[in-house]
C-alpha cells in the first residue's frame, strides 16, 4: 500500500491509534516475504552510498523552485509529538503559531528522531548520518551505569565531520546559529567553527544553566551583548533570528533556530503561568501511571496527563518565538521563497525531572526508545511543492534533513550519509521502502532501558541490551506498544533482528560493558 497524502483534520490520539503506519506496508507484511534492498534501503543500511547531489540547473528537473530558496530550521529541544495543538486537538499547551504553520505546510505523522536524547540527534541534523558510526550515542558527556557499564561515548561531533552549514555556505548562502548547541565542549567545535558564520549562544552546555537560566542576564559566552535583566531566552533567540533573516533578505539564507526551550530547569514567564495555573485547576484526572522499572529497586512513573503551567508556559513562550520569526519571512517578502522545517530532538520529559508532559497514546518518553522518546513533531513547508494543510504518513528521521535542505538548495556534498532526500513525500508521492534504526547503549537519565529498535512497515522491534529480550509490536494497531507480538511471530522477529545485527555491523555499533568482576553483557 503506498503512503496517501490527505488534507488535515483536527487529530486526536484515538485517530493515531488508527493511522500509524496503516500505509507503510510496501515493505512486505506477509511472513516469508524476501526484502528485497533497493538504493535507499541500502542507504538507510548503512552501506556505502556516495552522495553526488549535482547543483541544479535552470529547468530543475528535480521538481524544485526555479529560485534558490531560503531555509529556516526550528529545532525545540524536549518537545513531545503530542506538546503541539497541530497533532493533539485535546493539548493542554496553546500553540497556535506552529499550528498555523501547520495549516500552510505538511505535517508527517510519523517523523522520528534518531536518538531518544538530543545530542545525538543534533549529530544526524547537522551531518545527515546515524550519530552510531561515531559512537555519539548519549548526550555528551552522559556516562551513566546500572547492571552494566554504558558503552563507549564520543562526545565531541568529529571536526572532520562536513555539517549541512557547511555545504549551505559552500553554495553560497549566508549560515546563522542560534540556542542550543550541545556537540562538543571546547570552542573548535562550537557552530562559528562548523559552517555558521553567526553563532548566538550554541557552546558545549545541554541548558541554560548558568546566569538566571531563561532570563537575563543570561551570562552566556557566546552571547556577546547581553540582555536587559529580565529578558526571556526564547524570545531573545527569536529576535536575533529575525534581525538575520531581515538583514539577508536579498541574498540566499540558512537560518537554524535551536530553542535551549523546553529543557529543564522548568522555568515560565509569570504571566503564562498564571494563565495556565487557572486552565489547569479545571482539569481532573489521574496524572500519572506506573512505567516499567529499569533497575529493579527504582519504581518508574510516567505522565498521563498534561495539566503542567510551568511547562506550558515555556511550551506558549517558545511558540511566540516561532511566530516572530515567521512573521519576519513575510514582513521581509520571503516567505514564498523559505523552506520552514520544524521539529524536535527527542519525545517530550515524561519519568523524570519533574516529569512536566504526556506522551499518550505513545508510551515511554524522552530517554526510552519506544515511540514517545522518538517519534516527534515534523512539519516542513516549502513554497511551490508542499500542498497547505497536507499530512504525510511516511515515516522520516532526522537523518533525513541534510540531503533534503542540500537538494533544494542545489550544493553538491560528495561523501556518505545515511538520510534521503524527502522531495518525493513532500510532493505527496512515497518513498523507497526503508528500515529505520535506533542504537542507545546507555541507562538514560530518565530511567530508559539500554536497547536498539528497527521500524519496517508497520513493525518495529526493540531489543534489549542488558539480555538480548526482544519485543515485535505492530504501530498500526498499538501505536502504545502495549501487545507484543515476539511469540506469535517469531519469523518476522528472525527477519527483522537479522537486519538490525546486520545494520549494527555497518555502523561498529558498541554495547554495554560488563562491571570489574561483573557477569558479561550481552552480545548481538
Amino acid at each position: 500500500m503506498h503512503p496517501k497524502l490527505t488534507m488535515k483534520s483536527d487529530p486526536t490520539p484515538a485517530a493515531i491509534h488508527q493511522g500509524v503506519g496503516s500505509r507503510l506496508a510496501t515493505t512486505p507484511d506477509a511472513i516469508g516475504a524476501t526484502w528485497i534492498p533497493t538504493r535507499s534501503s541500502l542507504w538507510s543500511m548503512g552501506i556505502t552510498l556516495v552522495v553526488g547531489l549535482m547543483v541544479l540547473g535552470g529547468d530543475r528537473t528535480a521538481g524544485f523552485a526555479a529560485e534558490k530558496p531560503n531555509v529556516v530550521v526550528f529545532l525545540v529541544d524536549d518537545l513531545g509529538y503530542m506538546d503541539i495543538g497541530a497533532n493533539n486537538a485535546d493539548c493542554f499547551y496553546e500553540t497556535p503559531n506552529i499550528d498555523s504553520l501547520a495549516d500552510s505546510a505538511m505535517r508527517f505523522t510519523d517523523g522520528y528522531a534518531a536518538n531518544p536524547v538530543c545530542s545525538p540527534t543534533r549529530y544526524s541534523l547537522m551531518t545527515g548520518k546515524y550519530p552510531s558510526r561515531v559512537d555519539a550515542t548519549n548526550f555528551f558527556s552522559g556516562a551513566r551505569s546500572g547492571r552494566f557499564r554504558p558503552a563507549p561515548l564520543n562526545d565531541q561531533m568529529p571536526l572532520d565531520e562536513i555539517t549541512i552549514a557547511q555545504a549551505m555556505r559552500s553554495g553560497g548562502y549566508a549560515t546563522f546559529f542560534a540556542g542550543k548547541w550541545h556537540l562538543g565542549s571546547s570552542e573548535e567545535y562550537y557552530p562559528q567553527h562548523r559552517g555558521f558564520d553567526v553563532n548566538i549562544g550554541g557552546y558545549h552546555r545541554g541548558g541554560p544553566y548558568t546566569g538566571k537560566r531563561y532570563f537575563a542576564p543570561f551570562e552566556n559566552p557566546q552571547i556577546e551583548v547581553e540582555s536587559p535583566a529580565g529578558d526571556h531566552l526564547p524570545d531573545r533567540l527569536a529576535r536575533e533570528t529575525a534581525k538575520f533573516i531581515a538583514d539577508h533578505k536579498d541574498q540566499p539564507f540558512f537560518a537554524y533556530l535551536s530553542f535551549y526551550s523546553v529543557h529543564t530547569p522548568l522555568m515560565g514567564r509569570p504571566d503564562l503561568v498564571g494563565k495556565y495555573k487557572a486552565k489547569a485547576a479545571a482539569i481532573n484526572g489521574i496524572e500519572f501511571a506506573d512505567e516499567e522499572q529499569v533497575l529493579g529497586d527504582q519504581p518508574r512513573k510516567v505522565r498521563i496527563l498534561q495539566k503542567h503551567a510551568v511547562y506550558a508556559a515555556m511550551v506558549e513562550a517558545m511558540d511566540e518565538a516561532v511566530g516572530k520569526v515567521l512573521k519576519q519571512l513575510d514582513d521581509s517578502g520571503v516567505a514564498d521563497n523559505t523552506i520552514v522545517i520544524f521539529t524536535s530532538d527527542n519525545g517530550g520529559l515524561s519519568t523524570s525531572e519533574g516529569s512536566p508532559t504526556s506522551n499518550l497514546p505513545f508510551r515511554g518518553g524522552k530517554g526510552w526508545v519506544y515511540e514517545g522518546g522518538i517519534r516527534e513533531p515534523w512539519i516542513v513547508r516549502y513554497p511551490g511543492i508542499t500542498k497547505a494543510g497536507s499530512i504525510s504518513s511516511e515515516p522520516i528521521c532526522s537523518i533525513d534533513l541534510f540531503p533534503t535542505v542540500a537538494a533544494a538548495a542545489g550544493v553538491a556534498p560528495d561523501h556518505e550519509i545515511d538520510g534521503v532526500n524527502l522531495l518525493p513525500a513532500l510532493k505527496g508521492e512515497p518513498l523507497e521502502p526503508r528500515p529505520l534504526f535506533w542504537h542507545y547503549p546507555h541507562y538514560s537519565n530518565q530511567g530508559g532501558i539500554p536497547g536498539g529498535a528497527i521500524r519496517e512497515g508497520d513493525y518495529k522491534l526493540v531489543e534489549r541490551y542488558e539480555d538480548g529480550r526482544v519485543h515485535l509490536y505492530n504501530l498500526n494497531r498499538d501505536a502504545g506498544e502495549q501487545t507484543d507480538l515476539a511469540k506469535q511471530q517469531p519469523q518476522r522477529v528472525d527477519q527483522m533482528r537479522q537486519r538490525l545485527h546486520a545494520w549494527y555491523k555497518t555502523v561498529d555499533a558498541k554495547f554495554l560493558q560488563p562491571k570489574d568482576g561483573g557477569p558479561d553483557p550481552w552480545r548481538p
